[in-house]
């Protein structure tokens, strides 16, 4: 009986040296688990599939990616939405996503559900989206297009003037010259250097 009551106790009352341990494998774990969960998700999320799944993205800037060299070229090197859109680096990357996670306001009340909201909210949209990258001097441009790599004997007289001059000197970066380049511009009417 002594036995049995002491038994009780143990279950009743651990040990202080069992619990701790308990509580760190037990907090060990589940911050594994945590992270594992996050990760996949953050991946997930970070796919064109997922960024696709949504019709306003799908019936509108995915289907004016497909005729540019960015969607399909000779190299058949593709770039997708997250390559573009979402900074390669960890930190930058979470920033990006809590950033976008507001976009998600306009899928949830329908701010752009149809191709006419779409297009009334496209320069404002096109103007973050550019706001953002010279922010970042076009960080997303430059993981795949590295300026020190660049042959300016084969590029056209105009691009390689820009490029060696504008662009070295850092004066300006990717996006003030090449917006519009994997999507349709907005209606650019009363926007400061455009017609």
């Amino acid at each position: 009986m002594r036995a049995l009551k002491k038994f009780y106790q143990i279950l009743c009352k651990p040990a202080v040296h069992y619990s701790l341990g308990f509580l760190t494998i037990g907090g060990f774990v589940a911050g594994i688990l945590f992270w594992g969960a996050f990760n996949t998700a953050l991946e997930a999320t970070n796919t064109e599939a997922f960024c696709t799944s949504c019709h306003e993205m799908r019936n509108n800037v995915f289907e004016e990616l497909k005729p540019t060299i960015h969607y399909s070229n000779r190299s058949g090197v593709r770039a997708t939405c997250p390559d573009c859109h979402v900074p390669h680096k960890w930190v930058d990357k979470i920033a990006r996503k809590m950033q976008a996670s507001k976009e998600v306001w306009g899928k949830i009340f329908g701010t752009i559900s149809t191709r006419e909201k779409f297009e009334a909210k496209r320069l404002h949209l096109a103007q973050n989206e550019w706001t953002r990258l010279k922010a970042n001097d076009s960080l997303e441009c430059r993981n795949c297009h590295e300026f020190d790599s660049m042959d300016f004997t084969l590029q056209a007289e105009r691009a390689a003037r820009q490029h060696s001059s504008s662009l070295a000197s850092g004066e300006k970066t990717c996006i003030d010259c090449h917006k519009g380049i994997a999507h349709e511009l907005p209606d650019m009417k009363g926007v400061e250097g455009y017609q």
